[in-house]
């Protein structure tokens, strides 16, 4: 039986595969979808390799706090 992080880190990886089949199929999207990819797989690397550990947080850019991001 899967631990809870090995089945989180499956799911991601199948989103990630998800995401790179719709950019597949539907080339104007297909960079944004890569790139959605490409998060869920590191963050599947992530749960598997320390399931407990924190995302450190960024401080917004110059752009971002004028944009209200």
């Amino acid at each position: 039986m899967p631990t809870n992080n090995e089945l989180a880190a499956k799911m991601l990886r199948d989103a990630s595969m998800f995401f790179r089949q719709v950019g597949e199929q539907n080339p104007p999207v297909a960079d944004q979808m890569n790139q959605n990819a490409a998060v869920y797989e590191q963050v599947a690397q992530l749960v598997e390799s320390d399931p407990t550990g924190e995302v450190p947080t960024q401080e917004p850019t110059e752009g971002e706090q004028q944009q209200g991001g």
